[in-house]
């Protein structure tokens, strides 16, 4: 037996040598490229958690020793025939030479079959860890502006870390971002079927790179119109570059009302009184703005408002902690807005927390993550907007992160421990003490064996260090150079205020996934990297720039700009500050009384009075209808898709006849009950009515026709009347949506 073993190495021996004369086929850098373009380790094939036909390969070739061993050893190596290469299953299956329900995947005249066939002749050289990796890819042309109808080809290099590069575009896989704008082959080809701007994505061994492609609108623009546009600041700078490549034309500014109405939306939450908007319509002194924008920011809602959105974050749920928890968990971010706390220190805070549960409110944000893996994927989608829960399995399909990235990240939490109370929402003293150990570790499964604790695309860490890895991980995570921190922060508060992210969604900055204006997205990081992370500058530099005063008007050369901000585009109003809307209007407050646990029971509460409103709510699971109705964010997961702005039949239906509304208008406590007391005339009802809902007085027609009804109405019909006025305001477009 051994004698046979002998004689087989030495063929492949003889194999190898003679094929010399070729340059030697290299596993990880010709044969894995092609199993990938064709498809072979996908997961609809080969790929797949099961394989195909007995036969699988690791997903997009993440694990390349596995797959050599596969190929080449397993079912007594039946699949590659050194003798006679040409009869191996490995080329005869995927050019159909023999029946293959995967179809065909190359010709047997094509460069797929010479390579592999080559790589077989060579006595299939192994699978090197050695190798120079790929550092990076680049396409070229990296931005193109072309015309509808137009056609280029991109080349796509691979740098690798020894210096050297290759030409790889003929076994890279393609994408394009937009289809609507331009498509592009498997050889590299762009066409360009629509107009706009959209991204060409190129995927080589787990490395992902973009090209742009422009295509302006056929609109004509005189140049003026970008020239003499108002210019506020680098926002506005930037955006009109974009319009003016683009030739889209800027929308003219909003007028004073529908301005103030949005920014105490945006800002605070809340809907200004009518004496507040009328004050700020009638002011005609210049630098209005700014200092409206000043006073919002200094407003206590602020503090509600931007608490309730970080607890959205963070996971505020009675569903994983104790109520005492809780109120320590809203309360450790309360009181870090309130102060303005830099938001790479509030960060630094959290993921090091450590401590009683009830004195160190963030710990519970580890409270509500119990596992590495867990604790990894939320910190990542927090506070990089990245995903990386596909690369707990694999490599990451549509982003370079590995496999190994990812428990290599997840191992920098493995030495966090708690004890105390055990984790049941329903019933304990909800006190959990945190803190790390100096000692263990997470297994990477795939190995058996543990990575050395790394930040994503960073230096490992001494695995046998006793200090807390969390230490090393925060000052990786707010640094600087971190461009994902600074752009993921500066993506979120954007979004808040022009109503769409420069990326969307707006925690998924994906490399596959660009911005719409990468210029504009780098500025807003570099000011807040400036100003040391300072979230209300970064708040005031866009309320004050043109580009948010801008109105939602559509003008004809930009009914197609749908993501550049020629205009502002109306955003229904989130849940929780709708509902508060209703209760301002109306006067009558909602009751915050139970929380629905995860096992369809609920638990009564207090500490909830009876004017708190719904964005001070420190807990997700506070019961509450209307809010669940209109898409408010559950917190059992982080990611923005957990709130929902889609309209649906139930939020039509429940605004028509349900409670909320109809109940509050005809309350005997509510405003409608006051004002009638006082026995107004019909067109202080009707100004009052507008201002109250809209923050602009009524038009001529609206006036005239409430006024006719006002006044014709039977003393016992008068409160119907009005109630119905209310009620027509508080359910139409311009009441729900901010514009």
């Amino acid at each position: 037996m051994r004698f046979l073993v002998l004689i087989a190495l030495g063929i492949i021996v003889a194999a190898h040598h003679g094929a010399q004369a070729d340059e030697e086929i290299s596993f990880n850098r010709d044969v894995l490229p092609i199993l990938a373009k064709s498809g072979c380790n996908s997961g609809g094939c080969h790929g797949a958690l099961a394989g195909k036909g007995g036969f699988r390969l690791s997903l997009f070739g993440y694990d390349p020793q596995a797959d050599y061993l596969t190929i080449t050893r397993e079912s007594r190596g039946r699949r590659v025939d050194l003798f006679d290469p040409g009869s191996s299953l490995f080329l005869t299956k995927p050019t159909t030479a023999i029946a293959h329900k995967g179809g065909k995947r190359f010709d047997a005249t094509g460069d797929e079959y010479k390579i592999l066939a080559t790589w077989i002749s060579q006595g299939c050289p192994p699978y090197n860890p050695d190798e120079s990796p790929i550092e990076f890819l680049e396409v070229s042309p990296s931005e193109s502006v072309l015309n509808l109808g137009d056609s280029r080809t991109v080349t796509v290099t691979a740098r690798y870390a020894d210096g050297t590069s290759r030409d790889v575009t003929r076994w890279c896989r393609f994408t394009s971002i937009d289809e609507t704008v331009a498509t592009i082959d498997e050889r590299g080809v762009v066409a360009i079927i629509g107009r706009g701007e959209g991204a060409i994505s190129a995927w080589f061994s787990s490395k992902i790179a973009l090209a742009r492609v422009v295509v302006p609108f056929a609109t004509q623009i005189p140049p003026e119109v970008y020239s003499n546009a108002p210019r506020n600041n680098v926002i506005d700078d930037l955006v009109l570059e974009q319009l003016e490549k683009l030739h889209l034309k800027p929308s003219p500014s909003a007028n004073d009302a529908t301005f103030i109405r949005r920014a105490y939306l945006d800002t605070i939450g809340r809907l200004p009184s009518p004496e507040e908007a009328s004050v700020f319509v009638a002011d005609r002194s210049p630098g209005k703005h700014e200092r409206l924008a000043d006073l919002l920011l200094a407003r206590p809602e602020f503090i509600d408002y931007w608490t309730y959105k970080w607890s959205d974050v963070f996971l505020l749920s009675g569903a994983k902690l104790r109520p005492n928890a809780i109120d320590a968990y809203y309360g450790w971010i309360r009181d870090r807005v309130s102060i303005n706390m830099p938001w790479d220190q509030l960060v630094r805070e959290l993921v090091t927390a450590k401590g009683s549960s009830i004195e160190n409110g963030a710990t519970n944000f580890f409270a509500v993550h119990q596992d590495p893996e867990t604790m990894a994927e939320n910190v990542s989608q927090a506070f990089l907007s990245l995903s990386i829960g596909c690369a707990k399995c694999h490599n990451h399909p549509l982003e370079k992160w590995t496999n190994d990235q990812y428990y290599a990240f997840a191992n920098l939490f493995s030495r966090v421990r708690a004890k105390g109370w055990g984790g049941d929402p329903r019933s304990g003293s909800g006190i959990r003490t945190l803190y790390s150990e100096d000692s263990g570790d997470l297994i990477q499964p795939r190995t058996g064996r543990p990575l050395p604790p790394a930040p994503l695309d960073a230096e490992s860490l001494d695995p046998n260090d006793p200090r807390d890895r969390r230490e090393s991980l925060a000052r990786w995570l707010t640094a600087p150079e971190n461009s994902s921190f600074t752009r993921s922060i500066a993506n979120r508060i954007w979004a808040n205020f022009l109503g769409l992210g420069l990326v969307e969604p707006i925690d998924d900055l994906r490399t596959s996934n660009p911005a719409t204006n990468e210029k504009l997205l780098a500025a807003l990081a570099e000011h807040l990297r400036a100003h040391r992370y300072d979230l209300k500058s970064l708040m005031r530099l866009i309320l004050v720039s043109n580009t948010y005063r801008r109105s939602s008007e559509v003008l004809p050369e930009n009914k197609d700009d749908l993501r550049w901000h020629a205009r502002a585009y109306p955003k229904r109003l989130m849940a929780e500050v709708l509902s508060d809307a209703i209760s301002d209007v109306t006067g009558v407050h909602d009751s915050f009384t139970e929380i629905a646990l995860n096992d369809g029971s609920t638990e009564k509460i207090t500490g909830y009075g009876s004017d708190t409103r719904a964005m001070q709510l420190r807990d997700s699971a506070v019961k509450n209808y209307f809010l669940k109705t209109f898409g408010r964010n559950a917190r059992d997961i982080t990611c923005e898709c957990e709130r929902s702005h889609q309209p649906s039949l139930v939020q039509v239906l429940h605004l028509a006849n349900g409670s909320t509304i109809n109940d509050k208008l005809s309350s005997q406590s509510g405003r409608i009950t006051a004002l009638l007391a006082a026995d107004p005339k019909p067109e202080e009802l009707v100004r009052q009515a507008w201002m109250l809902c809209l923050s602009r007085m009524p038009s001529e027609t609206e006036r005239k026709e409430f006024e006719a009804m006002l006044t014709t109405a039977a003393a016992p019909e008068k409160r119907q009347v009005v109630e119905d006025m209310y009620w027509s305001l508080l359910t139409s477009r311009e009441f729900l949506f901010r514009h």
